[in-house]
């Protein structure tokens, strides 16, 4: 059951790479063949992989042998600010597409790793999980999940995202709960940078002390929209592109040859850093698919049944599934306070955007410092 050091990986949905950046940095694995469909992404896996390079997955005929597939598969049907539309969705519906493929293949891979966004647990009570968990069950393989958040892997940006293991032949329990650090007990008695949804304020503020909320992808209209952070002097922000790539653990300017791309615009590097797998996360997860199986204690495991809410953490195997008691910190690498993370000039938030802000916040009702109010308001003063 040992791992073999010389993994190769086959990127579906692979966006800008960041999951097989992250299996190279923790499991020395090579990507092999990486597929992607947005031309601006392509450019930037061109200039940082030596990899074949497929635009769709629906040409693909046959699946490259290697012993790691991972599939970031697309995740707008089935996010809280998408589509809704579900796993049967236009977009996220592609997943289906792992499984032809993983079941057409003549050399069986050792591990499959999905990824996407934590809300595909509560979408229509669960049908996305139902629905890949069946599949995988059927296809023979055995399957764990645990979401997991960004901040246990030393970037400051709460980011909860799903991590699903499955295998023929080993056991993806040892890699996704072999560990628990358990959640942050430290409490934030000072005033330290804060980061918000500048695009809320009706409903939700995205309010994250001492780091920014998840980056997206941008708004339904293709438009940027980075976090803004409400700084210490009372600044209100937003960071540079290249801390947006460093917050997904990305060097700076890992996007930037996506420029080069004809009829690419700048923007373009928002919507592929916020869609980004962030690569500290795939680290991890390459070190533990990389370790030596041992005999590993993870608590009690409870059964479910069809009416079971989808918990934190579980795994299966044929029909039958368990859930665990699991924290979203499977480790608590140490971090930079937000502040002292930034190492770009950040950049004003526009008088539009926050008089826009400003507005549905005082018509909300939403709990927040009466001091970041008096902030937004300076912040408008200064454009006077």
């Amino acid at each position: 059951m040992g791992q073999q050091r010389s993994q190769r990986v086959v990127g579906l949905f692979a966006g800008v790479g960041g999951i097989e950046l992250g299996l190279s940095k923790g499991a020395g694995a090579s990507a092999r063949h990486l597929c992607e469909l947005e031309p601006a992404a392509q450019g930037v896996l061109q200039a940082h992989f030596d990899a074949d390079l497929s635009s769709d997955v629906l040409d693909m005929r046959t699946l490259p042998t290697c012993e790691i597939v991972t599939a970031g598969f697309p995740c707008q049907d089935l996010s809280q600010a998408g589509r809704n539309a579900g796993i049967r969705g236009e977009k996220s519906g592609l997943v289906d597409e792992v499984f032809r493929l993983l079941a057409g293949a003549s050399h069986k891979p050792d591990w499959l790793v999905l990824e996407n966004v934590p809300f595909m647990l509560r979408l229509d009570r669960g049908e996305a999980m139902r629905y890949l968990t069946q599949h995988l069950g059927e296809m023979g393989m055995r399957w764990a999940y645990r979401i997991v958040d960004s901040r246990a892997f030393g970037v400051p940006q709460r980011r909860r995202r799903v991590l699903l293991v499955a295998s023929w032949d080993h056991d993806p329990r040892t890699v996704l709960f072999g560990q628990d650090a358990g959640p942050p007990t430290a409490l934030i008695e000072e005033r330290v940078a804060t980061g918000f949804y500048w695009t809320e304020g009706n409903t939700g503020l995205g309010w994250a002390p001492n780091c920014i909320p998840t980056l997206k992808g941008g708004s339904n209209l293709g438009i940027p929209s980075p976090p803004a952070i409400w700084m210490t002097d009372d600044r209100i922000v937003t960071p540079d592109i290249r801390d947006a790539e460093r917050f997904q653990g990305f060097e700076p300017d890992w996007t930037l040859p996506a420029l080069g791309v004809d009829g690419v615009k700048r923007g373009a590097r928002w919507k592929m850093v916020g869609n980004a797998v962030c690569v500290p996360m795939a680290t991890w997860l390459g070190t533990r698919l990389n370790a030596s199986p041992v005999e590993v204690e993870w608590g009690m495991e409870i059964p479910m049944n069809g009416s079971t809410k989808w918990p934190t953490a579980a795994w299966g195997e044929g029909d039958k599934s368990w859930e665990l008691n699991l924290s979203e910190f499977p480790v608590q690498m140490p971090s930079k306070d937000l502040a002292d993370f930034l190492e770009y000039e950040t950049h004003p938030l526009s008088e539009r955007a926050t008089r826009g802000f400003l507005t549905r916040l005082q018509r909300s009702r939403l709990r927040r410092p009466p001091e970041f109010d008096a902030a937004l308001e300076a912040h408008l003063e200064g454009f006077a």
